[in-house]
């Protein structure tokens, strides 16, 4: 693998780059960016991230108006899709208050209040920069700072009879709302497409860390790209570190890791052009750090450390769930901040105090039996939801409910059972039975419905209720299920994130989700964390102060417990009962 040479790269006039949150999207855009404006090129770089932290990289306040950065060619601006989402909403919302019953009100409100809002209300921002003739003219590149997925590109290229779909409609949760007041936009949006598929001025820049979960992730978004004619994508890897840099015993492993992960690439990423970028030793903060990282210049970074004595331990916070009997433990967070691994400790855990345990996930991604292994305590059961056979289950109910229907509502309505939203109901109606087997024993489970889709089958059904036109597609025993849910003593909520900006940003974002359900967090746990270890290379010490201002910010949390980076591959009850243990001494 190459690295990436932003001193000699000549890329398309627009560049997209996408992949999970935390792995560098935001630093790669802006020093591809930043370079080629040093090269005399008239850029924009534009953030579309909720998540965004464009405007701390380049240290000014920012918002949707591109904005001169002092001392350089290159114009950025923060669009912000919450706030546009929000927008939308109310244009469709506001006709129907005071007209409709509250109950209708707040059920539009929620079925508008989910991600996928958030990205096409982000894409129909963007979409007019990207079709603007102004900006094409004025620029001779435009890097945009996350990507939309390839379900909302999806959405955007289906037939336009939304209205007369959602007449219809009557299946709860849709996809579509959104999408409702946007048909006066489908040339719009059309044209746009056209220009993402076109190689000849637009590539899509898949980016990762030299790790298992984002590369799953970026081999994932790669496929649903290329479903839908998008052929000009590169990989970038992020953050990788040579093996001379391995001068202790953790970073040794560390590098170890790093280097499996790589040798196990997906296949259909070996297809693509690929490129690596070092490990940034500072902060990227600010035009002279994305100067030096570019440049290759390295900086020595004091050994900052925080006093992690005011965290908690595992132990502790077994103690606290232990302590209110047989009850529900929900993982939750972003994907790879390692919730199977901290839902089988917290089971392991329970298991060795003598509780009867039941470990399950409704994560596609996870693997908990794998994590267990056999060799486990008689009273300790796993299982899994199987998201594939519960969306199946779930699409037949939703078909047989809608009955006859032409082509093109068929496709539409097959799109919308492809949305997030939608896989998390169909897995949230067997999620409900593993809830009540809490009657004699603790349920784990690893990765739990949002707040967002809590509130889509509460708002739903009892806008359905009101009107007397309820499908039944929603189960009865799931609304019977969500006073549980908020219950603080019937559930607990862990959220897991790892010491760095987007995981805890995005942990943040989720607690305001739950917040809405009226659920809150039981704890917090940051995994994952070198700064309790002995480390003395110069890239861990580099690490472990960059963890300072993340551990502090959560230690504002309830309960903020710390697990500490293993060397060891946490597999196997054996060695998460092991770990447990050590834990305590």
């Amino acid at each position: 693998m190459d690295r990436f040479d932003f001193q000699t790269i000549h890329p398309t006039r627009y560049v997209f780059l996408t992949g999970k949150g935390g792995v560098g999207k935001t630093s790669t855009a802006s020093s591809l960016a930043l370079t080629l404006a040093d090269r005399g090129k008239s850029v924009l770089l534009v953030s579309t991230d909720p998540a965004s932290n464009l405007q701390d990289v380049f240290e000014m306040e920012l918002d949707e108006t591109p904005r001169d950065v002092p001392g350089t060619a290159l114009s950025i601006a923060n669009f912000d899709p919450e706030e546009a989402a929000k927008q939308y909403m109310e244009r469709m919302v506001g006709p129907y208050r005071g007209v409709l019953p509250d109950v209708a009100i707040r059920s539009m409100e929620e079925q508008l209040s989910g991600a996928c809002t958030v990205e096409i209300a982000a894409f129909d921002q963007f979409t007019e920069l990207l079709t603007s003739e102004e900006a094409r003219t004025t620029y001779d590149h435009i890097i945009f700072d996350t990507a939309p997925t390839g379900h909302t590109l999806r959405l955007l290229t289906l037939p336009s009879a939304w209205d007369e779909f959602l007449e219809t409609n009557t299946t709860g949760a849709s996809c579509l709302g959104p999408l409702a007041g946007l048909a006066d936009k489908q040339t719009q949006y059309k044209r746009a497409v056209e220009t993402l598929t076109d190689g000849q001025v637009t590539t899509l820049v898949l980016v990762a860390r030299p790790e298992v979960s984002t590369l799953v992730e970026a081999d994932r978004a790669a496929k649903e790209l290329r479903a839908i004619g998008i052929e000009r994508m590169q990989l970038v890897i992020n953050g990788v570190v040579s093996k001379e840099e391995g001068t202790d015993h953790y970073a040794s492993v560390f590098i170890e890791r790093q280097q499996e992960a790589l040798n196990e690439l997906p296949v259909s990423l070996t297809e693509l052009e690929t490129f690596t970028l070092p490990y940034a030793y500072e902060n990227l903060v600010g035009v002279p750090a994305l100067r030096r990282w570019v440049n290759g210049e390295t900086v020595m970074v004091p050994d900052k450390r925080y006093d992690t004595s005011c965290y908690g331990s595992i132990d502790r916070l077994v103690d606290a769930i232990e302590a209110d009997g047989p009850s529900v433990v929900m993982t939750m967070g972003k994907g790879g901040v390692g919730k199977t691994t901290l839902a089988s400790l917290i089971a392991v855990a329970l298991s060795e105090r003598g509780h009867a345990v039941h470990l399950t996930t409704t994560d596609p991604a996870a693997h908990v039996a794998f994590t267990i292994g056999e060799d486990v305590a008689k009273t300790f059961t796993v299982d899994a939801i199987d998201p594939k056979v519960e969306i199946e289950n779930y699409r037949s109910d939703v078909f047989r409910e809608a009955g006859e229907m032409t082509e093109e509502q068929r496709l539409m309505l097959e799109e919308d059972l492809r949305s997030p939203c939608t896989e998390e109901i169909a897995v949230f109606r067997a999620f409900a039975a593993q809830v009540a087997k809490t009657k004699d024993r603790f349920v784990i489970i690893d990765t739990a419905p949002t707040g967002h889709t809590l509130l889509l089958l509460d708002a739903t059904e009892s806008y359905h209720r009101e009107l007397e036109r309820s499908t039944g597609v929603v189960p009865e025993a799931v609304r019977e299920l969500l006073p549980k849910l908020r219950d603080p003593k019937q559930t607990h909520v862990v959220i897991t994130t790892l010491p760095e900006a987007t995981p805890v940003y995005e942990a943040e974002r989720l607690v305001a989700d739950l917040e809405r359900a009226q659920m809150q967090p039981f704890a917090w746990v940051v995994n994952q964390t070198f700064t309790p270890l002995d480390v003395k290379s110069k890239l861990l010490t580099a690490k472990v102060a960059s963890e300072t201002p993340w551990l502090e910010r959560v230690h504002a949390y309830p309960r903020p417990t710390l697990l500490a980076w293993q060397e060891r591959k946490l597999i196997g009850y054996p060695t998460l009962s092991q770990l447990f243990k050590e834990e305590i001494k």
